[in-house]
């Protein structure tokens, strides 16, 4: 799958790739996602932002960005990853799944190269998290899988000041390129849109099994903290037996450590005739995860103090009060654990919590350019 429109040119914002190879019929193949997009010269991938330019694939949206905001970390969503705290959050053009309910999809679906319109070298982005107080940059809005080399040098230079990074992904990366890319971030909430193959073929224009791997592999087999969000549509990926069976694979898979999010669709981009998600249907995916065994399942997009506080697994006690952003409660100790019971919590916590609440800051970069 390919797009000819708006042929590549070299310029600053585009740099070579590693994950392609030349096939025998004169076209390319990108490796980075299980898409394997095949292009002729000029073409670009189905994400948009990699294309092939002079026989071999580049990215063009590097060092360029739809814009910057501080928001509180949990609404990436993540919960378990120093709760409270600010991060700088960015994301940039295209998006590697076709997905008609995108709730981004002015960002993620854009094939504007005006929607980039903000600029950042990776030091400049680590200076402004640093000057900002953020203790983590997020890549979201759209796939950072698709920015790879972007995403990667950003998180180096991230680190090099002490700042964590945060994938907000779909997990559709390729084996051989998720270890470069995850080895440079802290933590990543993957969207699990469903969990069967007839959902992500006919709605999203991907497949299930390879976000599967990626959970498996980044829970199993690398440090960064993880965290899964599905979003419920009506209709489509909702049912009792569907949420069941993902909450089994994941109880089996993964383990009932990892945090499950289950969040509200609103009517947007191509699914415009689906209704809001009830409240009631997060509570009740929410109580089918936990008794399937899962321990920490929240509710997300609306309204729930229950659904969205953090509960002790082992004796019950509420060990961190979320409204919305805010956080109230705070029964952890400093190594986290629940103060009530001794039982360890999963996480990434710190001695006490960040105070930074709902608000959300929108930033200009330009500002911390030298």
């Amino acid at each position: 799958m390919s797009r000819t429109t708006d042929t590549p040119q070299h310029d600053a914002f585009t740099v070579s790739t590693r994950y392609w190879h030349a096939l025998d019929d004169g076209r390319v193949q990108c490796d980075l996602c299980p898409r394997f997009c095949k292009l002729k010269e000029g073409q670009r991938g189905a994400c948009f932002v990699r294309a092939r330019l002079d026989d071999e694939v580049v990215l063009t949206s590097y060092g360029r960005s739809s814009g910057y905001c501080v928001d509180p970390i949990e609404k990436k969503p993540l919960n378990h990853f120093l709760p409270g705290t600010p991060v700088l959050s960015f994301g940039t053009a295209g998006c590697n799944l076709a997905c008609k309910f995108c709730q981004n999809w002015d960002i993620s679906k854009s094939r504007e190269v005006d929607t980039l319109a903000d600029r950042a070298d990776p030091e400049t982005i680590a200076r402004a998290a640093e000057a900002l107080e953020c203790r983590s940059v997020a890549f979201t809005y759209n796939d950072p899988v698709i920015f790879h080399e972007y995403a990667i040098d950003v998180a180096a230079a991230c680190r090099a000041r002490g700042i964590r990074t945060v994938a907000v992904t779909a997990g559709y990366i390729t084996e051989a390129a998720r270890g470069e890319f995850f080895s440079a971030m802290d933590a990543a909430n993957v969207d699990l849109k469903a969990f069967t193959e007839r959902f992500y073929h006919r709605l999203t224009g991907a497949h299930l099994q390879p976000v599967l791997d990626t959970l498996e592999w980044l829970v199993h087999e690398t440090d960064v903290w993880t965290e899964i969000t599905t979003l419920l549509i009506p209709g489509e990926n909702d049912s009792d037996p569907e949420i069941v069976a993902m909450a089994d694979w994941v109880y089996r898979h993964l383990g009932p450590e990892v945090p499950m999010h289950f969040t509200a669709f609103h009517p947007d981009f191509r699914m415009t005739d689906h209704p809001r998600t009830p409240p009631e249907t997060l509570q009740r995916a929410r109580n089918i995860a936990r008794e399937r065994g899962l321990h920490h399942v929240y509710t997300g997009n609306v309204h729930d103090r229950d659904g969205q506080s953090t509960w002790c697994p082992s004796c019950g006690q509420r060990l961190i009060g979320r409204d919305w952003y805010r956080l109230s409660d705070w029964n952890l100790t400093a190594d986290g654990c629940c103060n009530a019971c001794g039982a360890a919590v999963a996480g990434v916590f710190e001695a006490r919590p960040g105070d930074w609440g709902p608000r959300r800051q929108p930033v200009h970069l330009a500002d911390f350019a030298r």
